[in-house]
């Protein structure tokens, strides 16, 4: 790809930015762990929002979600679409009760409700998964699309650009804590959705018949109509690699199945996504902040989905169906297969004008750098206040604390750099990552579900949920990998298994409960006191205008 000189200056400018800010927002220094890992709890809801979604948003979107866009379609809009709903939920149901906990960690809610074995346990697996999986996987995905759009695409940039990410999130992070990075994140949306909306709106306009944006998505939804739909039925959607896009998004499992344990999974119960809602200056602010950031969400798929159908129409046959004779050559992988995550830096590449290059690249900069930052904040508030403080530094100072979590998010970065090169060996077991991050999360949500709700859920009953529902994960998981001819098991879409895992977890909780306590509360049970889910006025008129627009969708697009 050839980058002008302005698009070098529009990028330096954007990077020159985003450090300075971090570094004038964290002038201060972090003096106290609430000030580090809490943002000494003063950040507003259009900060906290915005936060939100530049902590979620990262090459995984803007390069995998437009890939699937390219294969599936709208479909896998439901990701962001349900997340926005699954975001009003927590604002009304889980942020009360963390905040009037006075929470800093996730784990911490587990050891004030079940016990401190249970937290350490569940605090040593998220540092294995932000470090091993998370902070290395946004690496390579970041590194490996930025080879693709910058370099040749052929690996030659790969190390520098995982080195050059790496310490551009640490500039500003290490130092300023999360005030830093709640902060840099408000110019860091902003980016990532201009810069994405500059891709969407000029590829419409090309593949437009009058040059307009409307009209581009007229002449998209007349040329791939079965890509437009939301709810799959098996045989619906056939990928361009021959796999049917049920398997992945297995119809009503969208809106009634397993998305929902993934969505409160990762939106309810992840560190570095909730972790700024705790920072907030009220629990009406955090809520609002919620609620600004489902509101963005609904905007997602415009930026990192329809990209994805575009590319599709401007790479297909006159039958409307991409071959491998209609498609452009770098769409096809060394193995003669579809490369689907091709679709977006496709687009670039060909069609953002110079000077916009620059924008566009600042925008999927911002997007991992984001994450980065926000992931290695969360890997040092775990770390130094769930198993530090309790375990090594019951004496130590607000100063060694937040020296600690320091050394402790330049520890993981280090890791992950060394580690993230090496995911380009794995081929395609790297594309089940998320897969497998699945066997355990039905687990988690299903302790923290009947932790949150359900009194008499006692610690035993948790401890056993967590460990068996992996075998039971495992089952449903054996069954795709050649015993599927056996009757002893069953064949599931992925959404499927979580779902099941996760309600066959929550049945083994409640009966070891009910054997364990005879029925009776458990003494750490959390008392819903009348009054606790009351939200304000903005929250609540946000909440039914995101319905609304929710339920317009589906029905459109059904």
């Amino acid at each position: 790809m050839h980058f002008s000189t302005l698009d070098y200056v529009v990028f330096t400018g954007y990077a020159l930015l985003i450090v300075s800010m971090g570094l004038w927002v964290s002038r201060k220094g972090g003096k106290s762990a609430e000030d580090y890992f809490l943002a000494s709890k003063s950040l507003p809801w259009w900060a906290i929002g915005a936060s939100l979604i530049a902590a979620n948003i990262s090459a995984e979107q803007f390069i995998g979600m437009s890939g699937s866009g390219f294969a599936i379609g709208l479909a896998i809009a439901s990701y962001e679409w349900m997340a926005a709903l699954t975001l009003l939920i927590v604002g009304k149901y889980f942020l009360p009760i963390f905040i009037e906990k006075g929470l800093y960690t996730i784990p911490e809610f587990v050891e004030k409700r079940f016990s401190t074995n249970l937290k350490t346990i569940l605090a040593v697996f998220w540092l294995c998964l932000f470090i091993f999986v998370n902070l290395t996987s946004v690496l390579y995905l970041g590194a490996t699309a930025l080879d693709t759009i910058i370099g040749s695409g052929d690996g030659n940039i790969l190390m520098a650009s995982i080195i050059g990410l790496a310490l551009f999130a640490a500039a500003y992070s290490l130092w300023g804590g999360l005030s830093a990075v709640a902060w840099t994140d408000v110019v860091q949306v902003v980016l990532l959705i201009g810069g994405g909306l500059v891709t969407s709106f000029i590829a419409l306009e090309h593949v437009s018949p009058d040059g307009s944006i409307w009209g581009g998505f007229r002449a998209i939804y007349e040329a791939v109509p079965s890509k437009f739909s939301m709810i799959l039925e098996q045989g619906e959607v056939i990928t361009p690699n021959g796999k049917d896009a049920w398997w992945d998004l297995p119809g009503l499992a969208v809106l009634i199945g397993g998305m929902w344990v993934a969505n409160l999974y990762y939106w309810g119960f992840n560190q570095y996504i909730i972790q700024r809602t705790l920072a907030a200056k009220s629990l009406k602010e955090s809520q609002r902040g919620i609620a600004f950031a489902a509101f963005l969400k609904l905007l997602i798929p415009l930026i990192v989905v329809i990209p994805g159908i575009v590319a599709y129409v401007l790479n297909a046959g006159p039958d409307g169906i991409v071959t491998a004779e209609s498609v452009d050559p770098s769409f096809i992988g060394k193995d003669g297969g579809f490369v689907n995550d091709s679709a977006a830096p496709w687009l670039i590449r060909n069609f953002i004008p110079t000077g916009l290059k620059g924008l566009v690249l600042a925008a999927l900069a911002a997007a991992i750098v984001s994450s980065l930052a926000s992931m290695l904040n969360s890997t040092a508030t775990i770390f130094t206040m769930d198993i530090y403080k309790p375990y090594f530094g019951k004496g130590a100072s607000e100063k060694q604390i937040v020296n600690v979590g320091r050394i402790t998010a330049a520890a993981a970065l280090v890791i992950a750099v060394l580690l993230a090169p090496q995911l380009s060996n794995l081929g395609q077991v790297f594309q089940y990552i998320q897969e497998y991050t699945g066997l355990v999360s039905p687990g988690i949500l299903a302790v923290f579900m009947l932790g949150l709700f359900w009194k008499k859920t006692t610690n035993n009953a948790a401890i056993w949920g967590v460990i068996l529902s992996i075998p039971i994960a495992l089952y449903f998981k054996v069954a795709p990998s050649g015993w599927s001819d056996s009757s002893l098991f069953v064949t599931l879409p992925f959404l499927n298994q979580m779902m099941w895992t996760w309600i066959l977890s929550m049945l083994i909780m409640v009966v070891i409960s009910y054997i364990e306590s005879k029925g009776a509360d458990h003494e750490k049970g959390i008392e819903l006191k009348k009054g606790l889910f009351a939200t304000g006025p903005a929250f609540n008129i946000s909440a039914v205008i995101i319905c609304l627009i929710l339920a317009v969708l589906y029905s459109l697009f059904w």
